[in-house]
């Protein structure tokens, strides 16, 4: 397999780590237009098999002309270039998937699914760790259910040891999280769609020791589509972000108060957007170069089966990985980006077109490819 990741940061650099402990990826080319410092998890494989990239994906005869050359595309780009990189990938001919994130664009790619059918390509979005695995996983419960009434998705990136007053350090785009802390989100509720505001319904959430009790509460994006496509047939469903007590009502209020508008303010005559300063500001404070990470997941689907109550659920503690220097979000989202790419590429997804992972990627080898990375979720009934 010859395979193409845009996107050098974070979990584009992952992706192309997980791609090259593939024997059967002969050549991964990460490309991105500053490329000069690769992660240094990636220096030992730089050469034949790993090909940094200088690429700047607004010149699109370059982007055709790598897609071209690859059996997948995996984006780790920001989620506003995700659909023309898929109209890129359609055109020529080739799979791709993307980290996603962002609703209104995926529902742009789907427009995409006749073209990518009849040419037998599948282009799959939001397949990192929400959206992407905690899909699948809610897909895959409620397959195994007769009737399903309420499906909960919990999930969270957290620094394992939390620093006052946010209690928070950046495992991927700031831009990213604040985009998701202020768009309303899409759940089910009476076995309507209705949107609800970020921040909003707390609760407490327990997982075991050392970790405590952890907050949900409301974000986009998690969800994927499958809010539309459930619509009139799950009364309950929603998706809830993990965080420390505390951090939602200190981001409520900063949210509140218009510090992370995106209308410039006039600023001793000049023209500065709230939100802006904000990153600036607060960015690098949440930047922890030796700040070790941890990821929860917790997804249940409840319901009844032959008659009777049931419930399934699904359950991840993942940890940064000290020998490599490899964040646990790194692991849980671009390796399931390259796990994606790869299954793609095997012929292991059930359809071309254009499709969601919980509608694209079947759970049970997905979730063991994960096991074999050391990412073990854990199932119960």
């Amino acid at each position: 397999m010859k395979m193409l990741v845009l996107g050098a940061g974070l979990q584009g650099s992952a992706c192309a780590y997980d791609l090259l402990q593939n024997p059967d990826v002969t050549e991964v080319r990460l490309a991105d237009i500053r490329i000069q410092d690769i992660e240094p998890f990636l220096a030992p494989y730089s050469g034949k098999r790993l090909i940094p990239t200088p690429l700047d994906v607004r010149d699109e005869d370059a982007v055709h002309g790598l897609m071209r050359d690859c059996d997948a595309v995996m984006s780790a780009l920001p989620y506003y270039l995700n659909y023309d990189m898929a109209v890129c990938a359609v055109d020529a001919g080739v799979h791709f998937c993307d980290l996603g994130g962002n609703t209104e664009i995926v529902f742009k790619q789907k427009t995409l699914h006749d073209r990518a059918r009849s040419d037998n390509v599948s282009v799959i979005p939001d397949c990192g760790l929400a959206p992407g695995m905690v899909n699948i996983l809610a897909e895959h419960g409620i397959q195994q259910l007769d009737k399903v009434e309420a499906v909960r998705i919990y999930v969270g990136g957290l620094p394992q040891n939390p620093e006052p007053p946010l209690n928070y350090q950046i495992v991927y785009s700031l831009e990213g999280v604040l985009d998701y802390y202020t768009t309303l989100s899409w759940v089910i509720r009476g076995g309507k769609r209705a949107r609800v505001k970020a921040l909003s319904e707390r609760e407490p959430v327990e997982f075991p020791a050392p970790i405590g009790t952890l907050e949900a509460f409301h974000t986009a994006g998690g969800l994927s589509t499958m809010a539309f496509r459930y619509e009139g047939r799950i009364p309950t469903m929603e998706y809830k972000t993990l965080r420390y007590p505390g951090h939602a009502a200190l981001m409520e209020s900063i949210r509140d108060i218009g510090l992370l508008d995106l209308e410039p303010v006039d600023v001793r005559g000049h023209h500065v957007v709230p939100r802006d300063v904000f990153i600036a500001t607060v960015g690098p404070r949440l930047r922890k170069p030796h700040g070790r990470d941890l990821v929860a997941l917790r997804v249940t689907v409840e319901g009844t089966k032959g008659g009777k109550p049931a419930a399934v659920g699904w359950e991840l503690l993942d940890y940064f990985d000290a020998e490599r220097g490899i964040s646990a979000m790194e692991r849980t989202t671009g390796y399931s980006l390259a796990i994606t790419g790869v299954m793609q590429v095997r012929g292991q997804v059930n359809a071309s077109g254009v499709l969601t992972p919980d509608e694209a990627i079947p759970a049970e080898p997905y979730v063991a490819e994960l096991a074999k990375r050391g990412i073990k979720i854990r199932y119960s009934r």
